[in-house]
């Protein structure tokens, strides 16, 4: 029996195209998966414009968690930016605009994990505490330059301060905060003279849950 190369040709041509589908197939399921685990994105929206900032949950798993419960939870609706240094950083998340410390809805203190390799560099965001390592729980502050001291290898104290996200778009808005008037306000040093209120933080993308 004699065998026909044409149809030989053509089973070979079915069995590649067949093979080149199944390859493009497992190739896409990981890229989905990894799009899905994306890290968790948030809007600040102030009354100075929107900042949009990226959260690192692979490197500070705890504090984004923490910074997303409380975004979640409407904590950061309606507090401020309570201080504002140039050639520093800006802070907020903890006072009402009549500089009373926002007490309900918020959580306990937690660790401090500066030792995740991040860098206090312009526009990373990082938790502000006291003296205490581990004091940290809803105020934050974003680096208008590169503190290099804020680091745990650099800090006085050897500890650090724990980078956790960066701004991704709106520095523009960081910048003009850094540059307003600012006054002191009973124990409140560097206090925009006008408040700069957070309207909203609003979770928009990402694997936070």
């Amino acid at each position: 029996m004699r065998f026909d190369s044409r149809v030989l040709a053509v089973a070979v041509a079915l069995t590649l195209t067949w093979a080149v589908a199944a390859y493009a197939a497992d190739e896409k399921a990981p890229a989905d998966k990894t799009k899905e685990k994306g890290n968790p994105m948030v809007i600040l929206s102030t009354t100075m414009g929107d900042i949009k900032v990226e959260l690192y949950a692979d490197k500070a798993p705890g504090t984004v968690q923490n910074f997303v419960d409380y975004a979640k939870a409407g904590y950061y609706d309606g507090t401020i930016f309570h201080r504002a240094i140039p050639n520093f950083m800006v802070q907020g998340g903890g006072l009402t605009p009549d500089m009373q410390d926002k007490t309900a809805g918020r959580k306990p203190a937690i660790k401090n994990e500066s030792s995740n390799g991040l860098k206090n560099e312009v526009g990373t965001l990082a938790m502000a505490r006291t003296s205490a390592p581990d004091s940290a729980t809803s105020q934050f502050f974003i680096n208008v330059v590169n503190n290099e001291f804020l680091n745990k290898e650099k800090a006085q104290d050897k500890v650090g301060y724990a980078v956790f996200g960066k701004v991704v778009e709106g520095m523009d808005v960081v910048n003009k905060i850094v540059g307003v008037k600012t006054t002191s306000k009973g124990p409140h040093q560097n206090v925009p003279v006008d408040a700069i209120v957070i309207k909203s933080a609003k979770v928009v993308d990402g694997g936070a849950k």
